[in-house]
């Protein structure tokens, strides 16, 4: 799991399990940063009551559209929502990287080593 600034440039990167759900690694990755003031965009699986209380806590909006179960949905900026493209474009351009997309690596330290690699390479671009 990763976040990305408003300019699409990564900030942090955690790693989990394959059967592990990105929704539950969401509060983890979002104690790595200071998000106090800003716009947390997200799609609908980090739309738990128990991430959008955290985000709530650090002062900070989320632009999260409810999932199709919710009983009392929320209003969502869709002007703002559009710029949740930055973090897949992110994945995208990531996966370029042959070693990343295939996943040769057995051990977690070592495939998130060359994300990091990929991360700088792209940044560099």
């Amino acid at each position: 799991m990763c976040t990305v600034d408003g300019l699409g440039n990564t900030v942090s990167f955690l790693l989990s399990g394959g059967r592990v759900h990105d929704s539950k690694m969401a509060i983890p990755v979002l104690e790595t940063i200071n998000i106090a003031g800003s716009h947390v965009i997200a799609d609908r699986a980090y739309g738990t009551q128990k991430i959008l209380t955290y985000i709530e806590k650090q002062k900070t909006n989320y632009v999260i559209q409810p999932k199709k179960n919710v009983n009392s949905p929320w209003n969502v900026d869709l002007l703002l929502y559009k710029e949740y493209h930055l973090v897949e474009y992110f994945f995208r351009k990531s996966k370029q990287f042959r070693h990343i997309a295939t996943r040769y690596d057995k051990l977690a330290v070592s495939f998130l080593s060359f994300i990091y690699i990929a991360a700088i390479t792209i940044l560099l671009k």
